[in-house]
């Protein structure tokens, strides 16, 4: 039996499904079995998976199922046979230790795991996501609000799907996120696992048309790139016109291998920082405001709270 069962659905994306298999395929971690699930698929991606020639690929060539076809999904997740269950996309790359880190992670007692987000708009920039499920107040907001954390970034154990449901078949989007849900309110937040490290990369999808795949976060993040130099190359590639971005990124990982990893990593780590600095310069002017205002009470909650903040500014030399 092998350790993981690597789910790669699919539905006409010839031009890319190639990347996305090579770099499942050129894991570190090599014990995996690979189901591609081809969802009523009228272009070349039954030649495409037939040049990979390794046994561990199990080939689904499915009528389309109804809405995004999750239920086709479900019918290779019934047949997986691996211990874990990881999560390819046919327009997204893995890095070469994604299963290995996440199969570190998953210790005794952690059922689901994931690692940090990175996103790649279509003209090639990287944006790196926070999310961090182990603070309550944002494990809320993901259960309660929206989605951001791509299915390429989770792994988790077979027998959740056994214990809390497969993929939703009667919904035509979202079905990772209300899968999600349903494992993580079913485990406790105690069984979950976050590696901050960056081991897929997650592309827009053709069908968003759209830059940032529209999402407000990447919107933001997008016009602060877009408005100086000063974002690290490692997170900036041109895309010439003609070729797709999976393209360029995967020959990117190819050449560059480990160094470029690395500095893929350390520019994440790097934007982070100076976005988390920024907040902070924006947010504590404000904060002087307030506390030079007459607005506070005079009880002592609020004059301790005022001592703290002030400290806070005095720290900042503000």
């Amino acid at each position: 039996m092998p350790r993981f069962s690597v789910l790669l659905p699919t539905h006409n994306r010839a031009d890319v499904i190639g990347f996305a298999i090579r770099s499942i395929l050129a894991q570190s971690e090599q014990d995996f079995e690979l189901l591609i699930v081809g969802d009523g698929c009228t272009d070349e991606t039954a030649d495409i998976v037939a040049q990979f020639k390794d046994i561990r690929i199990r080939w689904f060539d499915l009528p389309k199922a109804p809405l995004s076809g999750y239920a086709n999904r479900n019918i290779a997740l019934r047949l997986a046979q691996g211990e874990l269950v990881a999560y390819g996309q046919h327009d997204d790359l893995m890095l070469p230790d994604h299963l290995a880190l996440l199969g570190q992670a998953m210790e005794p007692g952690i059922d689901w795991v994931y690692s940090r987000p990175l996103w790649v708009t279509t003209d090639g920039i990287v944006v790196p996501f926070g999310t961090n499920l182990l603070i309550p107040s944002e494990l809320t907001r993901f259960l309660e609000f929206s989605n951001s954390i791509p299915s390429n970034c989770v792994v988790h154990r077979r027998n959740c799907l056994d214990r809390f449901g497969y993929w939703p078949e009667d919904t035509p989007y979202l079905g990772d996120w209300l899968l999600w849900k349903r494992i993580i309110i079913g485990i406790g937040a105690a069984k979950i696992a976050y590696v901050p490290t960056p081991t897929t990369l997650h592309f827009s999808a053709i069908s968003k048309n759209s830059r940032a795949s529209g999402r407000p976060e990447i919107e933001t993040w997008l016009s602060v790139i877009d408005g100086g130099e000063w974002w690290p190359s490692a997170l900036r590639h041109s895309i010439p016109l003609g070729r797709t971005e999976q393209e360029v990124l995967f020959q990117v990982l190819e050449v560059g291998g480990k160094p470029f990893i690395t500095a893929l990593r350390e520019a994440t780590s790097n934007v982070m920082d100076r976005q988390g600095w920024d907040n902070i310069q924006r947010t504590l002017p404000q904060l002087q405001n307030v506390l030079a205002s007459n607005s506070w009470r005079a009880t002592a909650p609020f004059r301790r709270s005022r001592t703290v903040f002030r400290n806070i500014l005095r720290a900042f030399h503000l």
